[in-house]
């Protein structure tokens, strides 16, 4: 109990003070236009206040992966809630924060046009390949997941076909391609304030059960073995550091109304998310032991203890509207899934977004390629999604560093996190036998931290060439003058 609310105190104290260090770091100007008013189309460039803007970003952001993520979390023990703490305030939050606000300084710039800029036109055609790659993964997963939830709820009457098919990815297309502000930015702040209302429900429900939260402590209780460093650190993905995050935020890039915004909306929506995370880690803990948790998962999945939860916590009816809640937060991130992917693309190609026709034209072949892809098994799907989710998220933090070293101030709030996520998505890839090459452990953790060195001294030797040609142009242009 001590280290639950202890965790939930530190939360605030970050987007208190390090939210407040970071926006001091990033400098927001108050006074100049954004890209929402500049760049004003009616459909994606819409302003919006900050109240709206911060409901549409959580829910954009939160996905299936705070409740998912820390489920699963749950496994290793209250040795998880440390990942969600220091994760969200020094990674996640700053990620999100830099990722919004440097898109919101270059137009509403989406990952791949803000790589081009910051590590390389030729390495923007990667990050195109993995932002898409993530986007259509993410949504496959968001389609998948609450059509699993839906079919528990309603039984076998429905098919689950069905319910894919002209359900869930009617209301996507239906989404996707009209302005944001007609469905997205009507619905989302009701969708918000349910998604909030659900996870407060399942905090008090856990409380009167009366079952205790486990108290820190550093031991991994993983009742397969598997290693904290680095699998905990892809599990537990939104509600702690998720690139997936980095395709949301240039959406409301787009409709933030001032810089100003960019704390409340970036920096605390993603302390929110993190709280969501810490509701669902501990009543996984509480309400369930660790090996009940592992049958529920190796049976049924995380939508089974999902639905273990709500109903051990708040009752039969009141544990359906929890899910009901539950189900609105992957819904709500497909749909801004394919609508970030159909972005990206037009961006890309030149693609004028203004003509329905257009949108028709780019987002209709991710509809087809996502159905195709909720045939395969949503165990290894996940697996794919969470090493492509951290890829890129460790490709943000990099650019994040680079922007921040190029305004000469605090580039160690973005580098510090980058080298860490990097290597542990280096040494994922090389362990996991599954997605990645299977070998030893510390082996692999050594390739990591490999990988993120040689990243690093790539990054200063880079740095250093181009602060040399700056001044070799300013001494030329002395010289002529």
């Amino acid at each position: 109990m001590i280290t639950f609310i202890t965790s939930m105190i530190l939360l605030v104290l970050g987007y208190i003070i390090y939210g407040k260090f970071v926006d001091k770091t990033f400098k927001p100007n108050e006074t100049e236009e954004t890209p929402a008013h500049t760049m004003k189309d009616g459909v994606d460039f819409v302003p919006m206040n900050s109240n709206r803007n911060a409901f549409i970003q959580i829910l954009n952001i939160a996905g299936v992966g705070p409740i998912f993520g820390p489920i699963l979390g749950a496994l290793y023990g209250p040795i998880a809630f440390i990942w969600i703490v220091v994760g969200s305030i020094f990674a996640g939050a700053v990620h999100d924060y830099l990722t919004g606000m440097i898109s919101l300084r270059f137009g509403g710039a989406h990952l791949p046009a803000l790589a081009s800029r910051f590590l390389g036109k030729s390495f923007s055609h990667v990050v195109n390949f993995f932002a898409l790659l993530l986007l259509i993964l993410v949504g496959t997963v968001f389609v998948t997941a609450p059509a699993n939830m839906i079919n528990d709820i309603i039984g076998t009457e429905t098919s689950y076909l069905t319910i894919v098919l002209f359900g869930i990815f009617f209301y996507y297309i239906v989404a996707t391609l009209l302005p944001i502000d007609k469905i997205i930015g009507k619905i989302y702040p009701v969708l918000g304030l349910l998604l909030i209302l659900s996870a407060i429900g399942i905090c008090i429900g856990m409380f009167v059960i009366g079952n205790p939260i486990p108290e820190l402590t550093f031991q991994n209780m993983h009742p397969q073995g598997i290693p904290y460093y680095p699998v905990i650190f892809l599990t537990i993905s939104c509600g702690a550091l998720s690139g997936f995050h980095a395709t949301q935020s240039p959406i409301i890039s787009r409709t933030i109304n001032n810089e100003k915004d960019g704390r409340k909306v970036f920096y605390g929506m993603m302390i929110l998310e993190a709280a969501i995370a810490m509701v669902w880690a501990a009543a996984s803990m509480s309400i369930l032991d660790g090996d009940t948790l592992n049958e529920l998962l190796q049976n049924g999945g995380p939508t089974a203890v999902v639905n273990k939860i709500a109903i051990a916590s708040l009752g039969a009816i009141g544990g359906t509207i929890a899910v009901l809640g539950v189900i609105v937060l992957p819904i709500t991130s497909g749909d801004t899934s394919f609508r970030a992917a159909r972005m990206i693309i037009a961006d890309y190609l030149n693609i004028d977004q203004k003509v329905l026709k257009n949108r028709f034209m780019v987002a209709i072949p991710l509809f087809i390629v996502s159905f195709i892809l909720t045939n395969m098994d949503f165990q290894l799907l996940w697996r794919y999604f969470s090493w492509a989710n951290q890829v890129t998220a460790s490709i943000a933090l990099w650019i994040g560093a680079v922007y921040l070293y190029q305004k000469k101030t605090h580039y160690i709030i973005a580098l510090v996190p980058a080298f860490f996520i990097t290597s542990v998505v280096g040494s994922y890839i090389f362990y996991d036998p599954n997605v990645g090459l299977g070998l030893d452990i510390v082996i692999s953790n050594w390739i990591g931290i490999g990988i993120s060195t040689f990243l690093t001294v790539l990054f200063f030797m880079k740095l250093a060439d181009n602060n040399t040609d700056k001044n070799k142009v300013e001494m030329d242009r002395t010289d002529v003058l």
